[in-house]
């Protein structure tokens, strides 16, 4: 990498560190295969496939899959120079800022052992924050106003977590602390750094010990220092990068995947993905009432970024409004060469993942992305059956 990434002014601010990239994607599409829509009851639609039929068809998205727990939807493929079909359940790819739900329920962990408390100054725990007026909660639910780190890096020299954390803090606040909500991948940067202090080890061998670990989530993991491949069976991804935005379109897989770090690192599969949702919304992996605080001191932030009207912000983790009444709770991430949505519905509604092998947040690719994860949850509302 030899320039530097510029602050983005889309919608995919969401994402870990290479949400940069997506800053200058227009348009990026690859060459795949159509797929005919699966039918559902009856011989009507499957709304799910539809919606996931309508990314590759309509939006020029090479591969997309849907992943319930039970049924895996996919279509396009999984590289568009050999034609191989999309990967399943079983795929790999980077969770991207479904990392801070990771995260977020780490630090509660900590809060919930009462070695965090949530309206401490986070210099108690981060000391390059000393000065700020930063609560624990404040960058929890991103509403510290510490600005976006992404917009000063460098990206043709390595750095540690602490340098890209003090080229937030050379610059002016993006406001006063509490005073709004403003997403930035530093609030997140910063918990990383939280957690190693008060753990006394890397966040990323603490949320391993205390979370992957446990729930069995062998598919799941940081990606190494230099690491740039993404390990086992994956679908490869398109986009336009940074480095050398005149290329257009190009493969994208190989990306700094360490470098994303507590906002963004994870690399994932859909079966994995949906057990952490189960495992922190069924209440294993937090006392209640640390869940209750998590998912109800919350933001309204319906309208910015790629938060459609009626959700609202928490800790790591946000609520999308469902089309069949109430919401869901997950998160959502974007890189230049994967899009994520999904998460866990209430009243029996189950799980998703729904994910895509290029950016897809923003127009029509962010309206599928979210439809097909929406018709997924609402599937039983529909048919009057469980999944």
């Amino acid at each position: 990498m030899n320039r530097t990434w510029t602050r983005p002014r889309t919608a995919a601010r969401r994402a870990g560190a290479a949400a940069l990239l997506a800053a200058v994607v227009a348009g990026a599409v690859g060459t795949a295969a159509p797929a005919a829509a699966a039918r559902g009851g009856e011989g009507a639609p499957d709304p799910v496939q539809s919606r996931l039929d309508a990314l590759v068809e309509r939006d020029g998205v090479p591969g997309a899959l849907a992943y319930d727990g039970r049924t895996t939807r996919t279509a396009g493929v999984a590289d568009t120079a050999t034609g191989r079909p999309m990967v399943g359940a079983e795929g790999r790819f980077r969770m991207a800022s479904n990392t801070k739900a990771f995260t977020a329920t780490a630090v509660m962990r900590l809060v919930a052992a009462g070695e965090v408390r949530l309206d401490a100054p986070a210099a108690r725990y981060v000391p390059q924050l000393a000065g700020t007026g930063v609560t624990v909660r404040q960058l929890l639910k991103q509403t510290s106003g510490l600005p976006e780190y992404l917009q000063f890096v460098d990206w043709s020299r390595a750095a540690t977590e602490e340098e890209y954390l003090a080229l937030a803090l050379d610059h002016p606040a993006d406001f006063e602390p509490g005073a709004r909500w403003g997403y930035s991948n530093t609030n997140y940067l910063a918990l990383g750094l939280l957690i190693k202090h008060v753990a006394g080890e890397d966040y990323r061998t603490y949320i391993e010990r205390t979370i992957i670990e446990p729930l069995h989530l062998k598919d799941t993991y940081w990606p190494a220092k230099d690491e740039m491949a993404i390990r086992g069976p994956h679908a490869r991804n398109y986009g336009v990068s940074p480095v050398d935005p005149e290329a257009g379109v190009t493969d994208v897989t190989e990306l700094p995947g360490y470098e994303f770090g507590a906002s963004g690192g994870l690399v994932t599969t859909p079966k994995d993905q949906n057990t952490f949702w189960n495992a922190l919304f069924g209440g294993r992996l937090l006392p209640g009432w640390a869940l209750r605080v998590m998912t109800h001191d919350t933001t309204d932030v319906g309208g910015q970024d790629t938060y459609p009207e009626g959700s609202r912000y928490g800790y790591g983790v946000a609520s999308f409004p469902l089309s069949c009444g109430g919401v869901y709770w997950g998160h959502g991430g974007d890189l230049p060469g994967d899009s994520v949505a999904g998460g866990r519905a209430g009243r029996g509604r189950g799980t998703v993942t729904v994910y895509t092998t290029t950016w897809a947040a923003e127009g029509d690719r962010l309206a599928d992305l979210q439809g097909a994860a929406d018709a997924a949850l609402c599937a039983k509302d529909r048919t009057g059956k469980g999944r």
